[in-house]
Protein backbone atom coordinates (compact mmCIF):
# COMPACT_ATOMS: atom_id res chain seq x y z
CA UNK A 1 0.00 0.00 0.00
CA UNK A 2 1.31 3.66 -0.67
CA UNK A 3 2.75 5.59 2.46
CA UNK A 4 0.48 8.42 2.32
CA UNK A 5 1.35 11.68 4.35
CA UNK A 6 0.49 15.31 4.78
CA UNK A 7 2.80 17.83 3.38
CA UNK A 8 0.75 20.96 4.32
CA UNK A 9 -2.43 20.89 6.05
CA UNK A 10 -3.29 24.14 4.13
CA UNK A 11 -7.02 23.81 4.24
CA UNK A 12 -7.76 25.83 0.91
CA UNK A 13 -10.59 26.09 -0.49
CA UNK A 14 -9.50 25.36 -4.00
CA UNK A 15 -5.89 24.34 -3.79
CA UNK A 16 -4.52 23.81 -7.49
CA UNK A 17 -1.57 24.07 -9.72
CA UNK A 18 1.53 22.36 -7.62
CA UNK A 19 4.69 22.93 -9.23
CA UNK A 20 8.13 22.38 -8.35
CA UNK A 21 11.08 24.81 -8.79
CA UNK A 22 13.78 22.80 -8.23
CA UNK A 23 16.46 25.44 -7.48
CA UNK A 24 14.31 26.50 -5.15
CA UNK A 25 13.63 23.51 -3.68
CA UNK A 26 10.20 24.44 -3.23
CA UNK A 27 6.42 23.62 -4.03
CA UNK A 28 4.79 26.76 -5.69
CA UNK A 29 0.76 26.13 -6.20
CA UNK A 30 -2.44 28.34 -5.74
CA UNK A 31 -5.84 28.42 -4.09
CA UNK A 32 -7.66 29.85 -6.93
CA UNK A 33 -10.89 30.85 -4.74
CA UNK A 34 -8.67 33.16 -2.62
CA UNK A 35 -6.99 35.07 -5.50
CA UNK A 36 -3.54 33.44 -3.80
CA UNK A 37 0.05 32.49 -5.05
CA UNK A 38 1.56 30.20 -2.34
CA UNK A 39 5.38 28.86 -2.08
CA UNK A 40 5.92 25.85 0.27
CA UNK A 41 9.38 24.26 1.26
CA UNK A 42 8.70 21.12 2.58
CA UNK A 43 12.36 21.07 3.97
CA UNK A 44 11.29 23.70 6.68
CA UNK A 45 7.16 23.67 6.54
CA UNK A 46 7.27 27.79 5.54
CA UNK A 47 4.51 28.15 3.03
CA UNK A 48 4.72 32.01 2.14
CA UNK A 49 1.34 33.53 0.23
CA UNK A 50 0.90 36.36 -2.40
CA UNK A 51 -3.22 37.59 -2.78
CA UNK A 52 -4.06 39.49 -5.54
CA UNK A 53 -7.04 41.41 -6.89
CA UNK A 54 -7.77 38.32 -9.43
CA UNK A 55 -7.20 34.85 -9.40
CA UNK A 56 -4.50 33.15 -10.83
CA UNK A 57 -5.73 29.80 -12.15
CA UNK A 58 -2.46 28.79 -13.10
CA UNK A 59 1.20 29.52 -13.96
CA UNK A 60 4.55 28.65 -15.59
CA UNK A 61 8.22 29.63 -13.81
CA UNK A 62 9.97 31.94 -16.67
CA UNK A 63 13.58 31.14 -18.25
CA UNK A 64 14.61 34.35 -17.28
CA UNK A 65 13.22 34.84 -13.73
CA UNK A 66 9.86 35.00 -12.12
CA UNK A 67 6.61 33.86 -13.25
CA UNK A 68 4.02 33.65 -16.14
CA UNK A 69 0.65 34.18 -14.49
CA UNK A 70 -2.77 32.68 -15.97
CA UNK A 71 -5.35 35.29 -14.47
CA UNK A 72 -8.96 36.11 -14.79
CA UNK A 73 -8.98 38.12 -17.65
CA UNK A 74 -5.40 37.01 -19.28
CA UNK A 75 -1.61 36.02 -18.93
CA UNK A 76 0.37 38.27 -16.82
CA UNK A 77 4.15 38.43 -15.39
CA UNK A 78 5.48 38.73 -12.01
CA UNK A 79 9.23 39.80 -12.35
CA UNK A 80 10.05 38.00 -8.95
CA UNK A 81 8.05 37.11 -6.07
CA UNK A 82 7.40 40.70 -4.39
CA UNK A 83 6.65 42.02 -7.94
CA UNK A 84 3.10 43.08 -9.29
CA UNK A 85 2.04 41.43 -12.05
CA UNK A 86 2.16 43.70 -15.48
CA UNK A 87 -0.50 41.65 -18.49
CA UNK A 88 1.42 40.16 -21.17
CA UNK A 89 -0.46 39.54 -23.86
CA UNK A 90 -3.72 40.67 -24.75
CA UNK A 91 -6.49 40.44 -22.12
CA UNK A 92 -8.76 37.82 -23.58
CA UNK A 93 -11.53 37.57 -21.20
CA UNK A 94 -11.68 41.21 -19.87
CA UNK A 95 -15.51 41.31 -21.22
CA UNK A 96 -16.27 37.71 -20.57
CA UNK A 97 -17.13 37.94 -17.22
CA UNK A 98 -17.77 34.15 -16.76
CA UNK A 99 -14.50 33.20 -18.37
CA UNK A 100 -11.36 32.93 -16.55
CA UNK A 101 -8.00 30.76 -17.05
CA UNK A 102 -7.95 27.40 -15.38
CA UNK A 103 -5.18 25.22 -16.08
CA UNK A 104 -1.94 24.85 -18.02
CA UNK A 105 1.60 23.78 -18.48
CA UNK A 106 4.39 24.28 -20.77
CA UNK A 107 6.00 22.49 -23.30
CA UNK A 108 9.53 20.96 -24.09
CA UNK A 109 10.18 24.33 -26.65
CA UNK A 110 8.68 26.63 -23.91
CA UNK A 111 5.16 27.43 -25.32
CA UNK A 112 2.28 27.90 -22.42
CA UNK A 113 -0.74 26.02 -23.17
CA UNK A 114 -3.52 27.11 -20.85
CA UNK A 115 -6.90 26.06 -20.61
CA UNK A 116 -9.96 28.19 -19.51
CA UNK A 117 -13.46 27.34 -17.45
CA UNK A 118 -16.81 28.61 -17.59
CA UNK A 119 -17.52 29.56 -13.73
CA UNK A 120 -20.79 29.43 -14.34
CA UNK A 121 -21.18 26.76 -16.26
CA UNK A 122 -23.42 28.80 -18.48
CA UNK A 123 -22.22 27.60 -22.07
CA UNK A 124 -19.82 25.53 -23.80
CA UNK A 125 -17.86 28.18 -24.61
CA UNK A 126 -14.10 27.00 -22.88
CA UNK A 127 -11.18 26.20 -24.53
CA UNK A 128 -7.72 25.45 -24.97
CA UNK A 129 -4.78 28.40 -25.83
CA UNK A 130 -1.17 28.77 -26.70
CA UNK A 131 0.56 31.12 -25.73
CA UNK A 132 4.45 32.03 -27.55
CA UNK A 133 6.81 33.51 -25.79
CA UNK A 134 6.36 37.03 -27.68
CA UNK A 135 2.79 37.12 -26.26
CA UNK A 136 0.75 35.76 -29.22
CA UNK A 137 -2.23 34.09 -28.05
CA UNK A 138 -3.74 31.25 -30.28
CA UNK A 139 -7.34 29.47 -29.51
CA UNK A 140 -6.80 25.55 -30.24
CA UNK A 141 -9.79 24.02 -29.06
CA UNK A 142 -13.47 25.36 -27.74
CA UNK A 143 -16.91 23.97 -27.15
CA UNK A 144 -16.09 22.68 -23.20
CA UNK A 145 -16.90 23.84 -19.95
CA UNK A 146 -13.56 23.30 -18.12
CA UNK A 147 -10.22 22.48 -19.62
CA UNK A 148 -7.77 20.97 -17.12
CA UNK A 149 -5.36 18.78 -16.74
CA UNK A 150 -2.57 20.13 -20.06
CA UNK A 151 0.64 17.49 -19.70
CA UNK A 152 2.86 16.31 -22.24
CA UNK A 153 5.09 13.73 -22.28
CA UNK A 154 9.18 14.01 -21.93
CA UNK A 155 9.70 14.02 -25.58
CA UNK A 156 7.22 16.16 -26.99
CA UNK A 157 5.21 13.87 -28.84
CA UNK A 158 1.80 13.42 -26.93
CA UNK A 159 -0.07 16.13 -25.20
CA UNK A 160 -2.86 15.46 -23.25
CA UNK A 161 -5.92 17.08 -21.29
CA UNK A 162 -9.62 16.83 -20.06
CA UNK A 163 -13.12 18.68 -20.28
CA UNK A 164 -13.46 17.97 -17.08
CA UNK A 165 -17.40 17.46 -16.69
CA UNK A 166 -17.28 14.90 -19.64
CA UNK A 167 -15.44 12.31 -17.45
CA UNK A 168 -13.21 12.14 -20.62
CA UNK A 169 -9.25 12.07 -21.01
CA UNK A 170 -7.83 13.07 -24.18
CA UNK A 171 -4.99 12.15 -25.91
CA UNK A 172 -3.12 13.97 -28.93
CA UNK A 173 -0.28 13.31 -31.02
CA UNK A 174 2.07 16.83 -30.99
CA UNK A 175 4.30 18.51 -33.48
CA UNK A 176 6.82 20.15 -31.10
CA UNK A 177 8.31 22.04 -33.76
CA UNK A 178 5.38 23.93 -34.95
CA UNK A 179 3.24 23.52 -31.64
CA UNK A 180 0.06 22.25 -33.19
CA UNK A 181 -1.87 18.70 -31.95
CA UNK A 182 -3.42 16.16 -34.14
CA UNK A 183 -5.46 13.30 -33.98
CA UNK A 184 -7.24 13.45 -30.88
CA UNK A 185 -8.85 10.23 -29.36
CA UNK A 186 -10.27 9.61 -25.98
CA UNK A 187 -7.19 7.86 -23.76
CA UNK A 188 -9.93 6.59 -20.73
CA UNK A 189 -13.60 7.72 -20.20
CA UNK A 190 -13.83 7.56 -16.13
CA UNK A 191 -17.26 6.54 -15.40
CA UNK A 192 -19.88 9.37 -14.36
CA UNK A 193 -20.30 9.62 -10.51
CA UNK A 194 -16.75 7.96 -9.64
CA UNK A 195 -14.73 10.89 -9.66
CA UNK A 196 -13.78 13.56 -12.64
CA UNK A 197 -10.62 14.30 -14.26
CA UNK A 198 -8.78 17.42 -12.87
CA UNK A 199 -5.09 18.11 -12.96
CA UNK A 200 -2.74 15.83 -14.50
CA UNK A 201 0.81 15.13 -14.75
CA UNK A 202 3.09 12.51 -16.64
CA UNK A 203 5.99 10.49 -15.52
CA UNK A 204 9.01 9.32 -17.41
CA UNK A 205 7.42 6.37 -19.01
CA UNK A 206 4.68 7.98 -20.59
CA UNK A 207 2.04 7.13 -17.90
CA UNK A 208 -0.73 10.44 -17.09
CA UNK A 209 -1.25 10.29 -13.54
CA UNK A 210 -5.05 12.47 -12.90
CA UNK A 211 -6.36 13.69 -9.74
CA UNK A 212 -10.30 12.55 -9.79
CA UNK A 213 -12.43 15.12 -8.37
CA UNK A 214 -15.04 13.71 -6.12
CA UNK A 215 -13.34 10.57 -6.54
CA UNK A 216 -11.06 10.66 -3.66
CA UNK A 217 -8.33 9.49 -5.61
CA UNK A 218 -5.47 9.80 -8.20
CA UNK A 219 -4.70 6.86 -10.76
CA UNK A 220 -1.83 6.94 -13.20
CA UNK A 221 -2.81 5.58 -16.85
CA UNK A 222 -0.55 3.54 -18.67
CA UNK A 223 0.50 5.58 -22.35
CA UNK A 224 -2.46 3.00 -23.50
CA UNK A 225 -4.77 4.30 -21.33
CA UNK A 226 -5.18 1.44 -18.73
CA UNK A 227 -5.31 1.84 -15.15
CA UNK A 228 -2.29 1.27 -13.84
CA UNK A 229 -2.15 2.36 -10.12
CA UNK A 230 -4.83 3.77 -7.74
CA UNK A 231 -3.73 6.32 -4.89
CA UNK A 232 -6.91 6.60 -2.41
CA UNK A 233 -7.06 10.02 -0.13
CA UNK A 234 -8.70 11.31 3.22
CA UNK A 235 -10.20 13.80 0.87
CA UNK A 236 -12.84 14.07 -1.19
CA UNK A 237 -12.01 16.24 -4.03
CA UNK A 238 -7.97 15.77 -5.13
CA UNK A 239 -7.33 18.77 -7.72
CA UNK A 240 -4.15 18.35 -9.17
CA UNK A 241 -0.79 15.92 -8.91
CA UNK A 242 2.70 16.91 -9.96
CA UNK A 243 6.31 15.44 -8.96
CA UNK A 244 9.07 16.94 -7.13
CA UNK A 245 12.00 16.65 -4.95
CA UNK A 246 15.03 16.26 -6.20
CA UNK A 247 14.75 12.96 -7.90
CA UNK A 248 10.78 14.30 -9.40
CA UNK A 249 9.45 11.03 -7.66
CA UNK A 250 7.87 12.74 -4.80
CA UNK A 251 3.89 13.48 -6.09
CA UNK A 252 2.25 16.22 -4.30
CA UNK A 253 -1.23 16.38 -4.84
CA UNK A 254 -3.56 19.59 -3.81
CA UNK A 255 -6.91 19.24 -2.56
CA UNK A 256 -10.49 21.11 -2.12
CA UNK A 257 -12.97 22.32 0.26
CA UNK A 258 -14.92 24.38 -1.64
CA UNK A 259 -18.32 22.59 -2.26
CA UNK A 260 -18.24 20.34 1.11
CA UNK A 261 -21.00 20.44 3.53
CA UNK A 262 -20.02 21.00 6.91
CA UNK A 263 -20.90 17.68 7.67
CA UNK A 264 -18.48 16.33 4.79
CA UNK A 265 -15.71 18.33 6.39
CA UNK A 266 -16.30 17.22 9.65
CA UNK A 267 -16.08 14.05 8.05
CA UNK A 268 -13.16 14.88 5.73
CA UNK A 269 -11.23 17.76 8.07
CA UNK A 270 -8.07 16.83 5.82
CA UNK A 271 -9.83 18.59 3.29
CA UNK A 272 -7.57 21.22 1.45
CA UNK A 273 -4.51 19.72 2.06
CA UNK A 274 -1.56 18.65 0.16
CA UNK A 275 -0.55 15.12 0.44
CA UNK A 276 2.38 13.58 -0.90
CA UNK A 277 3.50 9.80 -1.53
CA UNK A 278 6.70 7.88 -3.10
CA UNK A 279 6.32 6.85 -6.62
CA UNK A 280 8.77 4.28 -8.52
CA UNK A 281 8.88 6.18 -11.93
CA UNK A 282 9.90 9.95 -11.79
CA UNK A 283 7.83 12.75 -13.24
CA UNK A 284 8.91 15.10 -15.59
CA UNK A 285 10.25 18.53 -14.64
CA UNK A 286 8.39 20.92 -15.62
CA UNK A 287 10.06 23.51 -18.55
CA UNK A 288 10.02 26.99 -17.95
CA UNK A 289 8.23 29.44 -20.25
CA UNK A 290 10.12 31.22 -22.93
CA UNK A 291 8.40 34.53 -22.88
Amino acid sequence: MTQLDIALDARAMLGEGPRWHAGEKALYWVDIARNELHRFHPDTGLDECRTFAAPVGCFAFRAGGGLLLAMKDGFATLANWDAEPVPFGAQIFAQRPDIRFNDGRTDPAGRFWAGSVNMAKSAHDAGLYRLDGDGRITEIEGGMLTCNGAAFTADGARFFHTDTPSHALRDYSYDLATGKIANRRILHQFPMGQGRPDGGSTDAEGCYWTALFDGGRVVRLSPDGAILTEVPLPAKRPTMIAFGGEDLRTAFVTTARTGLSDDELAAQPLSGAIFRFRVDVPGVAETPFAG
